[in-house]
Order: C-alpha cells, then structure tokens, then sequence
C-alpha cells in the first residue's frame, strides 16, 4: 500500500512541475509524454479540431504562464506594501479570466474542464483564437495578432490601441512559435 502511495504522489509531482525546458517544444513534448497527461497528443488533438497549428498555441502557453499550472497575476500592495487583491481574475496555463472561461465552458459544453490541466488549457486557446478568426480575421497561423487579441481581447483587438505589454507579449510569442515549428520538424511533431 505504501509503495502505491509514492508512485501515486510521485506521479501528481511530475504533473504539477514545469517542464524543465520550455524553449524546446520536442523537450517539452518529451518531458510530458505520459499515458493520462500526454501534451504532445492534446496539442495535435486541438491542432486538428481548431486549426491552430500547434506552435502557435505552445507558443501562446509560453507566453502567458510559462508552462505553469498554477500561474496567476501578481497581488497589488495596499499601502504601498500589503498583499492585496490580484490585478486580474487570470489563471492557470491559459491565463484565461473566469468571465472568459465560464463563457467558453458554456458555449463548448466543457463544464467540467479547468485552466490548471493542460489539456483543458490549451483547448480554451485553440478556440479563442478560432474566434479571433472568425470575429478580426486574423488568420490563425498568425501568432502575432493572435496573440494581442488574447491579451487585449476581441473588442480591444478592433480598437487597435495596443499597449506595450501586448506587443512585447505577442513579439516574444510570435518569436517562441517560430522556434517551436522549426523544433517541431526536427523531432518529428506528428
């Protein structure tokens, strides 16, 4: 019974962690290539049901959380040096709001899905960017425009008064996706 115990926790502590190399897609693929929690298999799953070629949605991950599950915006100070609120709703690999995440859950059917499971994740960010498709027309290879309108939102993305953390996000997501597709041919993608 112990020695089930510590494979099982062994096992969730492999989940929970970032993979070591995130600036290499065959690295990460291979890092995450278990039989309940393969990112290599969920990322191609999305590829073909959204259309999203996979560097782009890794690349979107990268940029958002960093490959972490738990990831969340910094606290604002109160007084200048108490924790206080959180500046966004944001979390997890997606970094998804929860209005965002309650209209995808509602609008896919996914009611039980969460943005702390990868899968779950990167399926939210293969079909907000179908949406950002489908509502700006940007196409969905271009990982530059895709990626402001995830930051800015679809709405903010039509104003076009982008901030400059949008476009130093979506510069070093347009960069990582580029890095990620070549990576990509080179190990054999899928």
């Amino acid at each position: 019974m112990r020695c089930v115990l510590i494979v099982v926790l062994l096992l969730l502590a492999g989940c929970a962690s970032v993979p070591r190399q995130t600036q290499n897609a065959c690295a990460i693929f291979e890092q995450r290539d278990g039989y309940f929690d393969n990112w290599r298999k969920a990322a191609y799953s999305v590829e073909r049901e959204y259309g999203v070629p996979v560097p782009v949605l890794m690349a979107t991950v990268y940029a958002e959380s960093g490959f972490r599950h738990n990831a969340r915006p910094p606290r604002t100070k109160l007084f200048g040096f108490i924790p206080w609120k959180r500046q966004s709703t944001a979390l997890g690999f997606s970094q998804a709001l929860d209005g965002t995440w309650a209209r995808y859950k509602r609008e896919t059917g996914r009611w039980s899905a969460s943005r702390t499971d990868f899968r779950d994740a990167i399926r939210f960010i293969g079909w907000y960017h179908t949406e950002s498709n489908r509502r700006n027309g940007i196409a969905l290879n271009d990982t530059y425009r895709l990626y402001i309108a995830y930051y800015h939102g679809h709405t903010g993305y039509q104003r076009g008064n982008w901030s400059a953390t949008a476009k130093a996000g979506a510069k070093r997501a347009s960069t990582m996706a580029g890095n990620y597709a070549r990576q990509l041919q080179s190990c054999g993608g899928w």
